[in-house]
Formats: C-alpha cells, sequence, structure tokens
C-alpha cells in the first residue's frame, strides 16, 4: 500500500484507492461537504467521505487521473496541504456508490468532547522497534472483532467490539494492560488519535499510537510481526500487501483457512462473520451466524 506523497505514483495500480483522514476544524461542514460531492462527482469517484466539524475522514476510489486531481485539489486547500494518503489497488466494484455525510463526528466514538491525541505516535520503524526491544509492550488491536478476526499483529490484545463506539464501556476489561507498554494500532491511525485519548483519560500511562496505522506499517514492513489480511470497509472485504501471510482467518462453523466475510442471513442480525465457500455449499443454514443458529435460527426461519 504505496504513500502518495503528492500523486497516485503512475503504475501502482490503474484504479487507485486512497484513504485519508484529517482532525481539523472545518467551520461550515455542510457547505464543505457539498463542495466535495461535486467536485468527486465531477472526478467520477465512488466511496465515502464523512466531514465534521472536527475534520474529514474518506476513502474513495476511481481512474487514476482522476484519484490524482482529488489530491491535487484537496491539497491546494492551505487545511489539507499536509494530508497523508494511503494507496491500495481497486477496481470498478470496489465501491458501489459516492456517499458524501456530514456526522457529528469523524469515526464515532461517543465519548463525548474528547480532542484526538497528537504527542504520542510513533513512526513505523519507532512502534516496531519498540515492540521487538521492550518486553513490556503490549500491541492493542482497537478495531473491531471481525477485523482483528481477519488479520491482526501477532501477539496483539484484541478488542471484543462489534463497533468502535462500543470502546468507552469495553475500556474497563483492559485494566491489566495500564501498567504496560500499549502499543495501539487501527487501521489508518484514525481512530486511535481519539482512542489513544481515551485509554490515557482512564489512567493507562504508557499509551503509543502507530502513526498511519497498519497501511503505514506495511508499506514499509510487509508481513513482518503480521498475521492475516487487512480488513478494508468496501468491496474488497480484504486485502493482502504480500503473499506469504500467516493465514489465520478461520470459518465460524467448520475452522477452515478462509479470509471470507459474509453478513448474517438473518436480517434482525446481519453480523458479519467469516464463512468458506465450501461450508456454505455443504449447509445452507450456515449463512447464519452462530450465534443464531444456537439460538435455534434455520435458514427456512431466517427473517430476510
Amino acid at each position: 500500500m504505496p504513500s502518495a506523497n503528492m500523486s497516485v505514483r503512475s503504475g501502482t495500480a490503474a484504479y487507485p484507492v486512497i484513504l485519508f483522514y484529517k482532525y481539523v476544524a472545518i467551520t461550515d461542514a455542510e457547505s464543505f461537504a457539498a463542495e466535495q460531492r461535486r467536485l468527486c462527482e465531477s472526478l467520477r469517484l465512488k466511496g465515502r467521505i464523512l466531514i465534521a466539524a472536527e475534520g474529514i475522514n474518506g476513502t474513495l476510489a476511481g481512474p487514476e487521473e482522476s484519484v490524482n486531481r482529488y489530491i491535487a485539489t484537496l491539497r491546494s486547500d492551505a487545511r489539507f496541504a499536509d494530508l497523508e494518503f494511503k494507496v491500495s489497488a481497486g477496481d470498478a466494484g470496489t465501491f458501489p456508490k459516492l456517499v458524501v455525510k456530514v456526522r457529528a463526528e469523524i469515526v464515532t466514538l461517543n465519548a463525548g468532547a474528547i480532542a484526538p491525541d497528537k504527542d504520542n505516535q510513533l513512526s513505523p520503524r519507532e512502534w516496531k522497534r519498540m515492540m521487538e526491544e521492550n518486553p513490556d509492550a503490549v500491541p492493542l488491536d482497537i478495531r473491531n472483532r471481525f477485523e482483528s478476526d481477519a488479520g491482526k499483529f501477532e501477539n496483539a490484545v484484541v478488542c471484543d467490539i462489534e463497533h468502535f463506539r462500543e470502546l468507552p464501556q469495553y475500556v474497563d476489561r483492559l485494566e491489566s494492560l495500564k501498567d504496560k507498554t500499549v502499543l495501539m494500532y487501527c487501521t489508518g491511525g484514525i481512530r486511535c488519535e481519539k482512542a489513544s485519548a481515551l485509554f490515557r483519560s482512564k489512567g493507562f500511562k504508557n499509551v503509543f499510537q502507530l502513526h498511519g496505522g497498519i497501511a503505514a506499517y506495511q508499506e514499509q514492513f510487509g508481513n513482518d510481526h503480521w498475521q492475516g489480511e487487512c480488513f478494508v470497509f468496501d468491496q474488497r472485504m480484504t486485502v493482502r500487501v504480500e503473499e506469504g501471510l500467516v493465514q489465520i482467518g478461520r470459518c465460524a462453523h467448520t475452522g477452515r483457512a478462509t479470509s471470507r466475510f459474509v453478513n448474517c442471513l438473518h436480517d434482525p442480525c446481519h453480523k458479519l462473520f467469516i464463512l468458506s465457500a465450501e461450508a456454505e455449499e455443504e449447509n445452507r443454514d450456515y449463512r447464519l451466524c452462530l450465534e443464531c443458529l444456537t439460538a435455534g435460527i434455520t435458514f427456512e426461519t431466517a427473517e430476510y
């Protein structure tokens, strides 16, 4: 996943996907969102942009020239001149449509007024060195459960949450880490800036963030200390930076190695879980998550 310093490098991807965010004051979020929507539509870009008074959070895909024009236009605004972009390969089906929304937060934590942490970020090299050399250091994955199911750093503590907004209630279950050196990470860094502030407010003193997240780390170090694939919130579902990875994704029903995600067929549930194609062919009830099957719901009785 190479970074785009000024533009997407030719040959990186014919249909690049860019991931970006920045916490910065936006005085008129509605007007800025309208401008972003017009810009993306004019460039035939698809994806998702969330805008709030606290900043911007986006992931877009489109032809290389269009993506480069978008990057140049956004960086021409002084507020985003230093905006960092993570780039991976996609195609025309990566996003089905363009969504631009104004939200209260650019990533929903629901922890009240909490300013993002900026003073405890480590570069991927620094973060890796601390993980390798500090016996007290514990990698902490603050992403959702299903993301960690697909891939994580080795020996990482993962959070059993379905949504990031559940993290404030989950923190108390991590009391044993308060005296440890916590090496926090997420996909691109945006969640860590808020999560770090939350943890420090709860008495965690030695908390460090991986700047740029998994995406930035894998640009430099590939699968070193990484197991599985990286979950992404688009039609690809997971991506891998290179071959030869340690596969950790397991079918929820059979334990087969796979990174194939589906949503529980029972619509009131719709939980995201890992299911192998072979298991689905063997038993159509396996399109239901374990919890729904345990509750006695079957393919025949499920609500669609």
